[in-house]
């Protein structure tokens, strides 16, 4: 009991200590940068020709920028007003590609954060934990076999990931849960709902909805427009915000079961809560952009090297790093070979997955926070 006390002392010093660190900002500004450099680059290429300066002239055109009728059609669906030929292509097909880009990196980025923290475990993300093939099978089941809710899948792919969540949760509760069951319950899970993926190829009567499937399921940003930022923003933030705000409770898990107790959390309560909330942070990206994975994995390990483990700092640097490298790994597909787009996820897979054998070989243990 000592030992609890004391640690508690130490987290509420930590707590009252400011958490906003010259690290920090500078991470979060070199990243808003690479974001704006990275964006700036996509915008530059597509089938209609523009020079570099043509292109960036339409992304700063201030006739655009300042023009609510433009914005109200991008946000709301209204008509698109008169506007030049250059700033229609920018901003009506080629700039909701690096919103989207943005919106599901920060919102991957935040769900691995939290899984993490949840689980205590390093290795716990979206994709571990069954809630990306959970939400991969109803996205997947919606294309293939209910089309016609299609407009509704951002709803589809957080009631997915949220029911293999809870079939996580109920295979893992014993008496209550704890990080290395529900990751182990979290592997199983994940197991059947891709099984489940791939079966329901076999009800695919279209070639081109089997192509737009498997290149959702690789995660690939090409295609996406304003129809994708209108149904993605409002959870997005939401969960964001909701992230943000819970960034000391998932300080306090950090500390342990034990710890939490003594400090007067309700662990099992804020553990299913927080949990709802990376849910509907994966839910988000994976309904617009497919599974892109290591990217929930990966992210959040980067950020903790960098600005440290304070989660208040983690949700922030995430916020900034997650864009940023979906950004840029957008890039890489579409230029990484001349004439075609590779799905994103096979980049942030090609780079990911060495980056984290790195880790583990790096690190003298690997697993439990």
């Amino acid at each position: 009991m000592a030992e609890a006390q004391s640690v508690g002392e130490q987290a509420a010093t930590r707590e009252r200590e400011g958490w906003v660190t010259g690290t920090l900002v500078l991470f979060c500004l070199a990243s808003a940068v690479i974001t704006v450099v990275a964006g700036l680059i996509q915008v530059s290429f597509g089938e209609y020709s523009m020079t570099f300066v043509e292109a960036w002239q339409a992304v700063f055109n201030p006739e655009v920028i300042f023009n609510l009728n433009a914005w109200s059609a991008f946000l709301l669906g209204t008509e698109i007003p008169e506007m030049s030929t250059g700033s229609i292509v920018v901003w009506e097909l080629r700039l909701p590609r690096v919103f989207v880009a943005i919106i599901a990196g920060a919102t991957l980025a935040v769900s691995g954060a939290i899984f993490q923290a949840v689980t205590r475990n390093e290795l716990a993300s979206p994709f571990v934990l069954g809630v990306s093939s959970g939400a991969g099978f109803a996205v997947l089941a919606t294309l293939i076999v209910f089309s016609g809710l299609s407009h509704m899948l951002p709803l589809v792919a957080t009631v997915g990931g949220a029911v293999a969540f809870l079939t996580v949760y109920a295979i893992a509760w014993k008496g209550g849960t704890s990080p290395v069951r529900l990751v182990l319950a979290g592997v199983i899970v994940n197991m059947v709902f891709q099984s489940l993926q791939q079966g329901l190829f076999f009800f695919a009567d279209d070639l081109g909805v089997v192509q737009t499937a498997i290149a959702w399921l690789t995660g690939s940003l090409t295609g996406t427009g304003w129809d994708e930022v209108r149904i993605a923003i409002l959870p997005a933030l939401l969960s964001i915000a909701i992230a943000i705000g819970g960034a000391r409770q998932l300080n306090v898990l950090m500390l342990g079961e034990r710890t939490a107790r003594s400090l007067g959390m309700r662990v099992e309560r804020t553990r299913f809560l927080l949990s709802v909330v990376a849910i509907l942070a994966a839910s988000v990206a994976i309904a617009v952009a497919g599974i892109v994975s290591f990217f929930g994995l990966v992210v959040p390990h980067i950020v903790r090297n960098t600005v440290g483990g304070d989660y208040r700092r983690l949700i922030v640097g995430c916020l900034f790093a997650g864009p940023a490298l979906m950004v840029v790994a957008d890039v890489g597909a579409r230029l990484a070979i001349p004439g075609l787009q590779l799905p994103v996820g096979v980049v942030t897979g090609l780079v990911g997955g060495p980056y984290f054998l790195y880790l583990m070989r790096k690190q003298q243990s690997m697993g439990e926070l």
